[in-house]
């Protein structure tokens, strides 16, 4: 199978696209949409000690697509990567180091590049667009052009790119206060630097990923977070949390509210409840 090679039939019947196949902006932003809302952003399988190393379309399309699991950033944004590419878009591969939710932000020490995001071309259209659909509860939930100092309007929240270093940091606003998420180039690279971040982030004992349990979904309204034991709802006008006493809740939440068919994937509710406990 050629490297753009998917089924783009069954991944459209998977998100709900009825639209047409074109390569244009209204095709990538609806693509966008729906993919959010149908395939979850989750880590079981890091978390269940099975690293994530096939990054190919037959891998990506057998898991999140037939499956019907989710995955993070490597997973979600190359199938997309191969979807597009079938239907006429060029996309770069990029790599980000993420400072969200971190102790020192911009400030720190740097980060390992463990983050996959996407440069998208439409065909003679001059902008460059940056689609990321694996960043979990922040993640982009419509395409931006790749060009900083400009506030842009998503689906969800505003977000903007500034410059920073040799390349760009990009910034959400959340609660009236601009975030980093994380820093990026615009340097393509290749499938093997994408293999090497995604066996890095899904083997580090260190990583959120094989240590903790994360799962997220961007719904037309609202945003959707679990962490361990909590669940989030972030609504445009207020938060909703629920905080769950057992494994079996949360193994509920991940079929229920995320659509994951956890079949197939041994004791699960034991490894979940480890981490609840740990």
């Amino acid at each position: 199978m050629a490297e753009h090679d998917i089924d783009v039939a069954a991944y459209f019947a998977r998100i709900g696209y009825s639209g047409p196949p074109d390569a244009t902006l209204e095709t990538l932003t609806e693509l966008v949409a729906a993919h959010g809302r149908c395939i979850p952003f989750e880590n079981l399988d890091p978390l269940l000690g099975v690293p994530v190393v096939d990054l190919g379309p037959t891998a990506l399309g057998d898991k999140l697509i037939r499956r019907r699991r989710g995955g993070y950033c490597y997973e979600h944004n190359n199938l997309m990567r191969y979807v597009l590419q079938h239907l006429g878009f060029e996309v770069d591969a990029l790599v980000a180091r993420v400072v969200w939710m971190s102790t020192h932000g911009l400030d720190g020490p740097p980060t390992a590049e463990d983050h996959q995001a996407l440069a998208v071309r439409i065909p003679d259209v001059d902008d460059v667009f940056l689609v990321d659909i694996g960043f979990g509860g922040q993640t982009l939930s419509s395409p931006i052009r790749l060009v900083a100092g400009v506030i842009q309007q998503t689906r969800h929240e505003p977000y903007r790119l500034q410059t920073y270093g040799r390349g760009y940091v990009l910034e959400a606003l959340v609660r009236d206060v601009w975030q980093p998420l994380y820093t990026f180039t615009n340097e393509p690279r290749p499938l093997i630097d994408l293999k090497v971040g995604s066996w890095y982030a899904s083997t580090n004992p260190e990583s959120p990923f094989v240590t903790g349990l994360t799962a997220a979904l961007v719904t037309d309204d609202a945003r959707w977070n679990l962490r361990g034991r909590n669940l989030a709802r972030h609504s445009r006008s207020k938060t909703e949390r629920t905080r769950f006493d057992t494994a079996a809740q949360v193994l509920d939440a991940l079929t229920d509210t995320f659509k994951i068919d956890v079949s197939g994937l041994g004791d699960v509710e034991a490894r979940v409840a480890e981490v609840l406990d740990s």
